[in-house]
């Protein structure tokens, strides 16, 4: 079996994939710059909430998975995986040298023979641009692919093993061995071009923003007029198999719909206007929770808020991007004292005691440990958790 590196592998994309690989048989090395990471996994605990995870990492942990931050392990291994994707600015354009930098960081530790996958999320022609810098390197054209992610967070170790597999590749050398990895894997996999591949994985999380772009925008139509939205939601779909898939609103947040929301529209010139609009929509929605509140309140002035549920998804323990905090500063901005509660943060307040002492309730993540609460306060509740 190849011995494989994932550059990045202690975060949320290159542990599950590492940990199933390991699984199947092959020796593989988790290299991260996280030292607190790094030694957390050593010792056999997961540093986040992932299905499946504990009981993996106690299985294979210095068999055929290994944790280092020491980035010389390069230097023997037959495949590296980079997990970097693009990030994107203050001004929503893409970050592509952030993806560049972290591959000629290690390019004086990699040599031809190597097969090179990119993993994450890149912005369309990053591949074509990464090719170019290892062909000046080693000389020859390099084994590349890119063979994107496409994880529920969370779920990560159970949907590698049970949805197809993207590879792309510049030549059919790096394709073949990339598609052989990934066989071993996944049930499925499907051969794109690099730039269609990189397309792929912006224009899927690109619809599920719109997706809720559409619900929330509907939601706040209907909910400023007074009305009933989820009495309208239900009718609508109730034995109505054509609305089987329509959303419930809710808080689109995370790492990864907004960002590649907007790698879509620079790749178009900034003319996506459907998205642009949904950015709108879907950054506007906290503001629209707390002018709900503010209208059942009267005023917030001095007002102790019960902001249930700090992260961006349910029954998650990840932060990043989450709208909760942008709900949080929206209330402080009305003088309210804000009670931040979520069962998976340290440094927040313990249910009970917040809902004891609060004034009003904003739901903001729809955790098990929210469903079924009886709220006795004024509250506002876009997930319709508390019919």
């Amino acid at each position: 079996m190849k011995k494989i590196c994932i550059v990045g592998g202690c975060g949320h994309v290159g542990l599950p994939l590492g940990l199933v690989l390991a699984d199947r048989g092959f020796e593989v090395t988790l290299l991260d710059i996280n030292k607190t990471a790094v030694d957390l996994i050593n010792s056999g605990i997961v540093p986040f909430q992932e299905e499946g995870a504990g009981e993996l990492l106690k299985k294979e942990i210095n068999k055929n998975l290994f944790v280092t931050d020491n980035s010389d392990v390069v230097k023997v291994q037959d495949v590296v995986i980079f997990i970097t994707g693009t990030p994107v600015d203050e001004h929503h354009n893409p970050k592509i040298h952030e993806v560049l930098n972290v591959v000629e960081k290690y390019l004086p530790l990699m040599h031809k023979e190597q097969l090179i996958i990119l993993r994450s999320t890149i912005y369309p022609g990053t591949t074509e641009i990464i090719e170019q810098k290892l062909q000046n390197f080693f000389g020859v054209q390099p084994k590349l692919a890119f063979c994107p992610e496409r994880i529920l967070q969370g779920k990560g170790i159970e949907e590698i093993q049970n949805l197809p597999q993207i590879v792309s590749a510049v030549n059919d050398e790096a394709r073949k061995e990339a598609a052989e990895i990934f066989s071993k894997i996944a049930p499925k996999v499907i051969h794109l071009e690099p730039v269609e591949a990189e397309l792929s994985k912006l224009m899927l999380n690109t619809w599920r923003y719109l997706e809720f772009a559409i619900a929330n925008q509907f939601y706040m139509m209907v909910e400023d007029k007074g009305l009933d939205f989820y009495k309208i939601f239900d009718a609508m779909k109730e034995d109505y198999p054509r609305a089987k898939t329509f959303c419930k609103a809710g808080l689109a947040a995370g790492p990864c719909l907004f960002k590649d929301t907007m790698q879509l529209s620079a790749f178009y010139r900034n003319q996506f206007f459907l998205g642009q609009s949904a950015m709108l929509v879907n950054e506007g929605l906290p503001n629209f929770l707390v002018s709900q509140l503010e209208k059942k309140m009267g005023s917030l002035k001095n007002k102790k808020v019960a902001l249930l549920g700090m992260t961006f998804k349910a029954n998650n323990d990840d932060i990043r991007e989450s709208l909760s905090f942008k709900i949080k500063k929206e209330l402080e901005f009305k003088l309210a004292e804000v009670l931040p509660s979520d069962p998976y943060l340290k440094n927040t307040y313990k249910l009970d005691d917040v809902l004891a002492d609060c004034d009003a309730v904003i739901l903001g993540v729809p955790h098990n440990e929210y469903l079924n609460l009886q709220i006795n306060k004024p509250y506002v509740d876009c997930w319709n958790v508390w019919k």
